[in-house]
């Protein structure tokens, strides 16, 4: 992998070599849910800089978020109930990435936004979860909650894997989302 920098305005954050995600990454606490063994195990080697917990249910989870404070939460939607585990991460204060395979459509990346996800990620893209996470660990300490580096790296995923007019459905959404890369408060409070 090579540098990687995407700076446009002031909700993006700067992404930097292999060697430096892992510097930002070292050390962090991470919870990773998922109820596939396999998704996890991979999970965890690829994040063997951080600490993980880790949880393939939603009582596992629930009880971690409870009872831990985590730099950043990974948490798939399906067989997890993810949503509910995205509002307790956000009641928290613990930033989240949804990372999902069967749930991988507009309107869970629509809802997932509008829950209060930092970042929603193809499980095809697992391998380079170092630069999702990253990403949300860099822009969380500049003080910035919301940032749209992740959309902009996987829109042209997500136009082959939707077609060309998949935003159509949403417009007003996306119109707001692509003009400040963030979702209205009022909009995270009537999901909470």
């Amino acid at each position: 992998m090579s540098d990687i920098e995407i700076a446009k305005g002031d909700d993006f954050v700067v992404v930097g070599t292999d060697q430096e995600n892992i510097e930002i990454l070292k050390g962090k606490r991470i919870l990773i849910v998922d109820d596939e063994p396999d998704i996890l195990e991979t999970l965890i080697e690829l994040l063997d800089m951080c600490y993980v917990d880790s949880a393939a249910d939603f009582d596992q989870a629930a009880k971690f978020l409870s009872k831990n404070v985590y730099d950043v939460a990974i948490l798939d939607i399906m067989g997890v109930n993810g949503f509910e585990l995205l509002k307790m991460a956000n009641q928290k204060g613990i930033p989240a990435v949804m990372l999902t395979a069967h749930a991988l459509n507009p309107d869970a990346l629509v809802q997932s936004i509008q829950t209060g996800a930092d970042s929603y990620v193809p499980k095809d893209k697992m391998a380079d979860i170092d630069i999702y996470l990253a990403e949300v660990i860099n822009a969380r300490n500049k003080g910035i909650k919301k940032h749209r580096n992740w959309f902009e790296r996987l829109k042209p995923f997500f136009d082959r894997k939707f077609g060309p007019h998949w935003q159509d459905k949403e417009k007003a959404f996306w119109r707001d989302f692509n003009k400040t890369g963030t979702v209205k408060s009022s909009e995270l409070q009537d999901m909470l």
